[in-house]
């Protein structure tokens, strides 16, 4: 393993570290105030931005091999599932939470707007870290002025499908293992992000989350402010709202049997 990837490594372990620390204290000390929801959504979606951009560092940056990205990608994901505490990270997500009346409007309103706080945080936060200079690529990264070019790879429509694709197929796993038991519940969400990743990585990143692509892929230049809304807003919205409706509302008409055309046996007997 490289002097890099290591302290990349340990800088994800004290992230995931602090983070559940301060969990832990903002549960205990805002318990009975109904606040403590909100902070969750902020350390977590901090989370989960800081680690973002390590790994992207690491490796559009860095280099380092595909297999080791999605391998750091699918235990960065599980590591996020269980240690969330009921945060959603994610403002897609958090609006199907709404639609379901899991929670009232007002209050996806306000974790959504903890995430985007979150991740222009993190966005802020990370290139301090990069600045202590703790490893090659950290310094190499500083020296260029911690700049990044637009991932997306493809036209703007395309680009958009691709993210509508992956939001659509993990929010479909999130609806299908609503009932399974946690500790392993994780482990499919993770794995179907891992799997959007390596397929639609080459061409957008597979964001997939509109305040994680506002921390990490906004910044960089390549496209405009509108051009990334409509790629990593709309996109993601469009393919958490198929999902929804399709499983909700389209594939309970479509499983119904026809009416059958024949009378039943007992029924002929009788006749």
């Amino acid at each position: 393993m490289s002097a890099d990837v290591a302290v990349s490594l340990s800088v994800l372990a004290v992230v995931f570290l602090l983070s559940d620390v301060t969990r832990r204290l903002l549960i205990r000390a805002l318990a009975n105030t109904g606040l403590s929801v909100y902070a969750m959504e902020l350390v977590s979606t901090f989370q989960l931005c800081c680690c973002t951009h390590e790994l992207k560092l690491l490796s559009e940056v860095g280099g380092i091999e595909p297999q080791l990205a999605l391998t750091l990608t699918y235990l960065a994901s599980v590591v996020h599932g269980l240690t969330f505490r009921g945060a959603i990270g994610n403002p897609s997500g958090t609006l199907e939470h709404a639609y379901h009346a899991r929670f009232s409007g007002a209050c996806a309103l306000r974790r959504i707007a903890c995430q985007f706080v979150a991740a222009t945080a993190a966005r802020a936060a990370v290139p301090m870290v990069w600045g202590i200079g703790m490893s090659a690529l950290h310094v190499r990264h500083k020296l260029l002025g911690f700049q990044c070019i637009s991932p997306i790879r493809a036209s703007l429509p395309k680009a958009a499908a691709v993210e509508l694709a992956c939001a659509f197929l993990v929010q479909t796993i999130i609806t299908h293992t609503q009932s399974v038991e946690e500790k392993y519940r994780v482990h499919a969400v993770a794995a179907a992000i891992t799997t959007v990743v390596y397929a639609g990585g080459s061409v957008t990143g597979a964001v997939f989350n509109p305040a994680l692509a506002f921390s990490t892929q906004f910044p960089c230049s390549g496209h405009s402010f509108l051009d990334y809304c409509l790629v990593y807003w709309l996109g993601p919205l469009l393919g958490m709202m198929s999902s929804v409706l399709l499983f909700d509302r389209l594939a309970p008409v479509l499983s119904k049997k026809p009416p059958s055309l024949y009378l039943p046996l007992q029924s002929k007997k009788m006749t």
